[in-house]
């Protein structure tokens, strides 16, 4: 057995530091190049020691998706942490223990949450507005100036309230059928930002945009007016990334290892130990017929993993199976025992359910859910 397959009894995800550490560097570089802060969005990683290698690069500050997640991260030194989710308002304890200790910074989208936070905190906190530049998924429609007119308004006499400025997630990105998609959702999301940057900046004393999306982040130079780059899913990459463009294969820093637990031959479909509970059941259409592809195919070495291998791809998933199509020759080369590598659609969902790491180097890498 080689180094990793003598560690690996069940599905397992590999992280290969050495690109993650490329990629952190990577949008570091891009963030500096957009004269822009870099809050990472640490939702991705959950990880304290992932997390210790943007502190050896210089990060100061973060991004996460829960207050449960924020405290995670401030029980292990750090000190600035946006909360990049409208606020949960019935964690208000939790929200006042840790804004009497870190600089914590929520995110509003009502006039509700305004008055609740105005009358239930303890201490000073900063506040974004959510804007909703597209995605339609939470936000206030970048055109409702009266909307934010009123949230400004009753943040200006607050004492505990501390409005910072604009926060967007261009997350129609990924869904963009291409680059050039990508690109115009960016350019609309940069135009509405910076129209709200101007109207209010009288307003707002030194109004801030914060923006975070990895597809976008990984591919655009363009990023005028904006004061801080909030992408996430950048660290791990993943196949929906690289299929939209916004990263090559070599930069996705995990893989899934899965043992082969049955082969059918009938239909060159290999088995593995490896389902929704492991993955979850996010795919990409591969073709115009609508196929699913729940991840791509990779071989397990020493100390990693190979290039993607052609002739199958992970079709099906149940709770705990995953079904693989194969070619002959594909099929012909695993038997029951082996381990075969997935490179997951997306890395954000995979993570999490998975609960920890284990490094390419063979070490074992701990999560906020471990």
């Amino acid at each position: 057995m080689n180094t990793l397959d003598s560690q690996i009894i069940r599905p397992t995800l590999l992280l290969n530091k050495q690109k993650c550490i490329n990629n952190i560097e990577a949008m570091i570089a891009r963030a500096q190049r957009a004269n822009a802060r870099l809050r990472p969005h640490f939702k991705t990683h959950q990880s304290a020691e992932v997390g210790n290698w943007f502190k050896e690069k210089g990060i100061d500050c973060i991004a996460v998706s829960s207050v449960e997640m924020a405290k995670y991260f401030a029980d292990h030194g750090w000190k600035d942490i946006t909360v990049a989710i409208p606020v949960n308002v019935r964690e208000i304890d939790l929200i006042n223990e840790l804004a009497s200790k870190i600089q914590l910074n929520l995110v509003i989208e009502s006039r509700e949450s305004i008055l609740f936070l105005e009358s239930e905190l303890q201490h000073k906190l900063g506040i974004f507005i959510k804007v909703d530049t597209g995605y339609h998924r939470c936000g206030i429609p970048s055109e409702a100036i009266g909307s934010i007119q009123i949230l400004t308004d009753l943040m200006k006499e607050s004492e505990k309230l501390e409005c910072q400025g604009f926060l967007a997630h261009t997350g129609h990105n990924y869904k963009a059928s291409d680059q050039q998609e990508i690109h115009k959702n960016h350019s609309k999301t940069l135009l509405d930002l910076n129209e709200l940057k101007d109207v209010f900046r009288k307003e707002i004393p030194n109004i801030e945009l914060s923006l975070g999306d990895t597809p976008a982040c990984s591919i655009s130079e363009e990023f005028y007016g904006i004061d801080e780059l909030r992408p996430g899913n950048f660290v791990f990459y993943d196949i929906m990334q690289y299929v939209l463009g916004s990263c090559e294969e070599n930069e996705i820093a995990v893989a899934m290892a899965c043992p082969v637990i049955a082969r059918n031959i009938d239909r060159n479909e290999l088995v593995i130990h490896g389902g929704g509970v492991h993955f979850s059941k996010e795919f990409i259409e591969a073709d115009s017929e609508g196929t699913k592809l729940f991840g791509s195919l990779v071989r397990i070495t020493e100390n990693g993993w190979s290039e993607i291998l052609g002739g199958g791809f992970l079709a099906e998933l149940s709770q705990e199976h995953g079904i693989i199509r194969c070619s002959d020759e594909l099929f012909d080369e695993f038997t029951i025992g082996d381990l075969i590598g997935i490179l997951p659609v997306h890395s954000c969902m995979t993570a999490n359910l998975m609960r920890n790491y284990l490094s390419t180097d063979g070490n074992w890498i701990s999560t906020m859910n471990s």
